[in-house]
């Protein structure tokens, strides 16, 4: 395994579509170890393929719920209610914006075997497998927060 340069805002590649995964190679195989890596080094809660700079439609995230979750082509085909909070991204350093997504979530996708499954997230894996599905398509949260980012920090000390 190896750690990944996170791309930042303003890089190109987080603004362009990713193509499927047709099949699973070791090269992919290394690229889904180095994800996982690079995402915990970074203590980030999810982590798409094209912040490492490959232009995959690959996800992983782990929201502390006891399971380590991959989704490889991942399709969202149900939402339901809404939930509005603070989000952040690795990929915007230090900055944080209030968001709306939908509290629930159903999404297909392939695991490392390219064996076709379906994922139900409610709450915080739902906000996360939104936020990293619009990775995929060129999308970054702070097209869709609510006033402004604000500093990390700041949003840390008032909740002291």
């Amino acid at each position: 395994m190896a750690l990944r340069q996170v791309r930042t805002i303003g890089d190109d590649i987080l603004y362009k579509k990713c193509k499927p995964v047709k099949e699973m190679t070791p090269r992919t195989a290394q690229l889904i170890d180095d994800m996982f890596e690079t995402m915990y080094e970074n203590c980030g809660v999810g982590l798409a393929a094209p912040q490492v700079g490959v232009l995959k439609q690959i996800v992983v995230i782990d929201v502390e719920d006891g399971d380590q979750y991959l989704l490889i082509n991942p399709e969202i085909i149900e939402e339901e209610g809404t939930q509005t909070g603070h989000e952040g991204c690795l990929s915007v350093p230090g900055k944080s914006g209030i968001v709306t997504r939908p509290d629930k979530v159903k999404v297909r996708a392939l695991d490392e075997n390219m064996e076709p499954f379906i994922l139900e997230g409610e709450g915080m894996l739902a906000r996360a497998i939104c936020h990293e599905c619009d990775h995929l398509k060129g999308e970054l949260y702070v097209s869709l927060v609510q006033g402004d980012l604000v500093d990390v920090e700041d949003l840390e000390e008032e909740e002291e």
